[in-house]
């Protein structure tokens, strides 16, 4: 847990201080791997307790087979599962198409093509973003 922590600081840093000084979209990106790696570190805290409450049913070591039990064991969590949504999205940010906007000025953006759908990362996307993984840290204590 205290790993979670760490990451979380580290990316609280970089959403607080690093993007409101540079407003790149490197930042942004940099942001969202740095999230990809807490929920990573935070599926495994997931998986203890699963195991704890005997929900976890053996399944290869493949991180999509993982996130699939997860995803079933906490469907009825939606902080869980949203959480577990946005990971997916997280995990594949460096291979998406993105369009970069407004770099260097106070409406920078990120356009990524994912699923088929535009998403607009901007800096109310990445408030909302870190309100949902606030939540699932809590969740997790």
């Amino acid at each position: 847990m205290d790993n979670v922590i760490k990451e979380k600081i580290s990316a609280d840093h970089l959403l607080y201080v690093s993007l409101k000084y540079t407003k790149t979209c490197d930042v942004i990106i940099n942001l969202l791997l740095r999230w990809k790696v807490m929920i990573e570190l935070a599926t495994e805290e997931l998986i203890k307790k699963a195991k704890k409450n005997k929900k976890w049913k053996a399944v290869p070591e493949a991180p999509r087979a993982k996130l699939i039990q997860l995803k079933k064991i906490y469907a009825d969590e939606p902080v869980v599962f949203e959480t577990l949504e946005l990971y997916e999205m997280f995990r594949d940010i460096e291979k998406l198409e993105k369009v970069r906007e407004s770099e260097f000025r106070k409406g920078v953006n990120l356009k990524v093509t994912y699923g088929g759908k535009i998403i607009s990362i901007n800096l109310d996307k990445l408030k909302e973003y870190s309100d949902l993984l606030e939540k699932f840290i809590s969740y997790l204590k």
